[in-house]
């Protein structure tokens, strides 16, 4: 009786969603193609609030998650971008996007989908405005202006400017791929996996398990703070667990702060930054996020009335029976986007079998990727190497397959100026 009742929860938090989820997987994929790189760092370059506020309002929308946001940031960055702007950037990014933003309207209301993005804002503005004041001068980050980065930027821009020539149903079509394969490949499997423990919850987690919390709400948030940090989950995934656990008796205040730490901030991303802009600017980058996870999340529980968020429309509440009826639409929509899962999956998966090894193949160990937009960086940066012929990288075994004749030094050069770390094998 319990997996029908788990099967059923979960579908219906899947139609709750998916939805909101393909819609804002094709705003993404207009984004991608119609806002370039060398746009946004060309905004972002210089000192000052303007390049720190501009660089929060372009994260916001941007359906990036935690791991996929640090290589992009560390481009526009050796563009020219400043270090406020970078972790302006980096802070605002992960945490929102047009596609957990329209996800969060469907499972938690119009007042946490509104909320969300601005809190985004907010700590953006704040953690760049406080590495542009106090860790500008900070020498332990890399190095942004140099030869190389001069020319990829113009690379890049000949490239873009290409893009600008293409039919406008070429670029459609283009964005429309990037949406519904390259966006659910990066954060299908973190999707899965929030999907999967929210139900959980809902059906394994007696009811108000968590309402002795809710006279403490500040502990609550702290206990938030304390499991975001170290755990991994997309601004997407964390909706459903976020849901879950206030129909469980978490105060909204403490499912607020999860929803903003955990996409924001987390070890991996940390350790890397510290390399990028910095050990100071690090530090202020991630006292920043809890902070102003922090500050809203009390902003929820003392300002906004409680009865916004004491019936979250009935989702997923098929916890003791399971007489849901699906709507056909919304059934529709869950298919399509399983479908594209598991697309997305297998396509990933045969990706990694790609070379046929020879004498001129070798293979490197890649750390720090996490998501498809990891891959997708690793082996565009290889790829711009010198003598390099083909590139596969096997996201779930973390290796590098890099055929042709080419200098090692530069392989290990491109990676880590992407962001990412690399070994021999």
């Amino acid at each position: 009786m319990n997996f029908t009742v788990f099967l059923y929860s979960l579908i219906d938090i899947l139609n709750e969603m998916s939805p909101y989820i393909l819609l804002g997987f094709l705003i993404a994929g207009l984004l991608h193609e119609f806002v370039k790189p060398e746009t946004m760092s060309r905004h972002l370059s210089g000192n000052g609030w303007k390049p720190v506020i501009k660089a929060a309002m372009l994260g916001v929308p941007l359906p990036l998650c935690s791991c996929g946001v640090l290589p992009t940031a560390v481009g526009l960055h050796r563009q020219g971008a400043s270090k406020g702007a970078t972790t302006s950037f980096l802070i605002a990014t992960p945490q929102t996007g047009v596609d957990s933003i329209a996800a969060t309207y469907s499972l938690l209301g119009l007042p946490m989908a509104i909320l969300r993005p601005i809190a985004a804002l907010a700590g953006g503005f704040a953690g760049g405005m406080g590495v542009t004041l106090l860790a500008n001068d900070d020498k332990t980050g890399e190095t942004v202006a140099s030869c190389s980065t001069i020319a990829t930027a113009a690379s890049v821009g000949q490239d873009n400017a290409s893009d600008v020539h293409k039919p406008w149903y070429t670029r459609l079509t283009e964005a429309v791929r990037y949406g519904l394969v390259e966006m659910v490949a990066s954060v299908g499997k973190w999707l899965v996996i929030g999907l999967i423990i929210a139900a959980l919850i809902t059906v394994f987690v007696p009811d108000q398990f968590l309402v002795s919390l809710s006279d403490r709400p500040l502990l609550a948030m702290l206990a938030m703070i304390i499991i975001a940090i170290p755990m991994y989950v997309c601004a997407t995934g964390s909706i459903p667990i976020a849901m879950s656990l206030m129909m469980k008796g978490l105060n909204p205040g403490a499912a607020f702060v999860l929803l903003m730490a955990g996409p924001a901030a987390n070890f991996a991303s940390m350790m890397v930054l510290g390399r990028a802009i910095g050990k100071k600017a690090t530090a202020i980058y991630t006292g920043s996020v809890i902070v102003t996870a922090l500050f809203f999340g009390l902003i929820v529980d003392y300002f906004f009335p409680a009865e916004w968020f004491a019936n979250l429309g009935g989702k997923a509440a098929c916890t003791h029976s399971c007489h849901t009826d699906f709507g056909l639409f919304e059934t529709g929509c869950s298919v399509l986007l399983v479908f594209l899962l598991i697309y997305s999956y297998f396509k990933t998966r045969n990706h990694s079998h790609q070379i046929n090894t020879s004498d001129m193949t070798k293979t490197f160990k890649i750390d720090g990727m996490s998501c498809n937009h990891c891959r997708m960086t690793v082996e565009k940066a290889i790829s711009a190497v010198p003598g390099v012929e083909k590139v596969v990288v096997d996201l779930s075994g973390g290796v590098a397959t890099v055929d042709g004749t080419y200098d090692n030094t530069a392989i290990f050069k491109a990676v880590r100026d992407s962001g990412f770390d690399i070994d021999n094998i």
